[in-house]
Protein backbone atom coordinates (compact mmCIF):
# COMPACT_ATOMS: atom_id res chain seq x y z
CA UNK A 1 0.00 0.00 0.00
CA UNK A 2 1.38 3.23 -0.94
CA UNK A 3 1.03 6.49 1.35
CA UNK A 4 -1.25 7.95 -1.13
CA UNK A 5 -3.83 5.54 -0.93
CA UNK A 6 -6.68 6.51 0.94
CA UNK A 7 -8.63 3.90 3.22
CA UNK A 8 -12.89 4.02 2.81
CA UNK A 9 -14.78 2.20 5.41
CA UNK A 10 -18.48 2.12 4.51
CA UNK A 11 -21.00 0.81 7.21
CA UNK A 12 -23.74 -0.32 5.56
CA UNK A 13 -26.15 -3.47 5.48
CA UNK A 14 -27.01 -3.14 2.06
CA UNK A 15 -25.54 -5.59 -0.36
CA UNK A 16 -26.30 -3.82 -3.63
CA UNK A 17 -25.00 -0.34 -2.21
CA UNK A 18 -21.73 -2.11 -1.53
CA UNK A 19 -21.48 -3.09 -4.13
CA UNK A 20 -22.19 0.37 -6.00
CA UNK A 21 -20.19 2.08 -4.16
CA UNK A 22 -17.19 -0.51 -4.92
CA UNK A 23 -18.41 0.69 -8.87
CA UNK A 24 -17.95 4.55 -7.99
CA UNK A 25 -14.81 3.68 -6.30
CA UNK A 26 -13.31 2.84 -9.25
CA UNK A 27 -14.42 5.83 -11.47
CA UNK A 28 -13.01 8.27 -9.33
CA UNK A 29 -10.06 7.90 -10.20
CA UNK A 30 -8.26 7.76 -6.65
CA UNK A 31 -6.79 4.85 -5.23
CA UNK A 32 -8.60 3.82 -2.94
CA UNK A 33 -8.64 0.67 -0.62
CA UNK A 34 -12.23 0.22 0.34
CA UNK A 35 -13.57 -1.94 3.70
CA UNK A 36 -17.19 -2.61 4.31
CA UNK A 37 -19.02 -3.67 7.63
CA UNK A 38 -22.71 -4.84 7.61
CA UNK A 39 -23.49 -3.46 10.81
CA UNK A 40 -21.95 -0.85 13.44
CA UNK A 41 -20.67 -3.80 16.26
CA UNK A 42 -18.60 -5.12 13.34
CA UNK A 43 -17.19 -1.79 12.45
CA UNK A 44 -16.39 -1.03 16.35
CA UNK A 45 -14.89 -4.41 16.15
CA UNK A 46 -12.74 -3.63 12.72
CA UNK A 47 -11.59 -0.38 14.25
CA UNK A 48 -10.38 -1.30 17.74
CA UNK A 49 -8.23 -4.05 15.96
CA UNK A 50 -6.73 -1.95 13.79
CA UNK A 51 -6.49 1.09 15.96
CA UNK A 52 -2.95 1.06 16.19
CA UNK A 53 -2.12 0.41 12.20
CA UNK A 54 -1.74 3.94 11.16
CA UNK A 55 -1.87 2.36 7.53
CA UNK A 56 -4.94 0.82 7.93
CA UNK A 57 -6.82 3.25 9.59
CA UNK A 58 -9.95 4.92 7.42
CA UNK A 59 -9.17 8.94 6.32
CA UNK A 60 -13.17 8.63 5.50
CA UNK A 61 -15.96 6.52 6.81
CA UNK A 62 -19.82 6.20 5.37
CA UNK A 63 -22.40 5.21 7.70
CA UNK A 64 -25.94 4.43 7.22
CA UNK A 65 -28.25 5.18 9.61
CA UNK A 66 -30.82 1.77 9.81
CA UNK A 67 -28.29 -0.87 10.02
CA UNK A 68 -29.17 -4.27 12.68
CA UNK A 69 -27.18 -5.29 15.31
CA UNK A 70 -25.51 -1.52 16.38
CA UNK A 71 -27.27 1.05 13.83
CA UNK A 72 -25.60 4.25 12.22
CA UNK A 73 -26.51 6.45 15.65
CA UNK A 74 -25.34 3.62 17.94
CA UNK A 75 -22.10 3.08 15.83
CA UNK A 76 -21.25 7.01 16.55
CA UNK A 77 -21.77 6.34 20.42
CA UNK A 78 -19.77 3.42 20.71
CA UNK A 79 -17.07 5.30 18.40
CA UNK A 80 -17.13 8.38 20.78
CA UNK A 81 -16.31 5.71 23.24
CA UNK A 82 -13.16 4.13 21.60
CA UNK A 83 -11.22 7.00 22.24
CA UNK A 84 -8.91 6.40 19.05
CA UNK A 85 -6.60 9.55 19.15
CA UNK A 86 -6.66 9.42 14.96
CA UNK A 87 -9.26 11.30 13.10
CA UNK A 88 -11.42 10.15 10.14
CA UNK A 89 -14.05 12.11 7.95
CA UNK A 90 -17.17 10.64 8.82
CA UNK A 91 -20.40 11.17 7.09
CA UNK A 92 -23.82 9.86 7.27
CA UNK A 93 -24.99 7.78 3.93
CA UNK A 94 -28.69 7.22 4.38
CA UNK A 95 -31.85 6.76 2.11
CA UNK A 96 -33.87 8.25 5.01
CA UNK A 97 -35.41 11.33 3.66
CA UNK A 98 -36.78 12.40 7.82
CA UNK A 99 -35.34 15.96 8.54
CA UNK A 100 -35.12 14.58 12.15
CA UNK A 101 -32.33 12.35 10.83
CA UNK A 102 -30.61 14.80 9.27
CA UNK A 103 -31.17 17.19 12.24
CA UNK A 104 -29.77 14.66 14.15
CA UNK A 105 -26.48 14.11 12.20
CA UNK A 106 -25.37 17.84 13.15
CA UNK A 107 -25.36 17.05 16.81
CA UNK A 108 -22.55 14.52 16.46
CA UNK A 109 -19.22 16.61 16.07
CA UNK A 110 -17.66 13.68 14.39
CA UNK A 111 -20.46 13.86 11.52
CA UNK A 112 -19.45 16.13 8.61
CA UNK A 113 -22.68 16.03 6.68
CA UNK A 114 -25.23 14.15 5.82
CA UNK A 115 -25.58 12.11 2.39
CA UNK A 116 -28.09 10.86 0.63
CA UNK A 117 -28.45 7.86 -1.17
CA UNK A 118 -26.94 6.95 -3.80
CA UNK A 119 -23.83 8.21 -3.63
CA UNK A 120 -22.46 9.89 -6.92
CA UNK A 121 -19.36 9.75 -8.44
CA UNK A 122 -18.99 13.15 -8.18
CA UNK A 123 -20.21 13.36 -4.54
CA UNK A 124 -17.29 10.74 -3.94
CA UNK A 125 -14.91 12.56 -5.92
CA UNK A 126 -15.17 15.72 -3.79
CA UNK A 127 -15.24 13.62 -0.58
CA UNK A 128 -11.73 11.98 -1.79
CA UNK A 129 -10.43 15.38 -2.96
CA UNK A 130 -10.42 16.50 0.43
CA UNK A 131 -8.60 13.55 1.75
CA UNK A 132 -4.56 14.56 2.76
CA UNK A 133 -3.19 11.36 2.76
Amino acid sequence: MTDSKINLLVIDDDEINIFIIKKIVEKTGYQVNMISKSNGQLAVDYLKQISENNELFPHLMLIDINMPVLNGWEFLEAYDQLNVTKHAEMYMLSSSVYENDIEKAKTFKTIKGFISKPLSIERLSELLRLINV
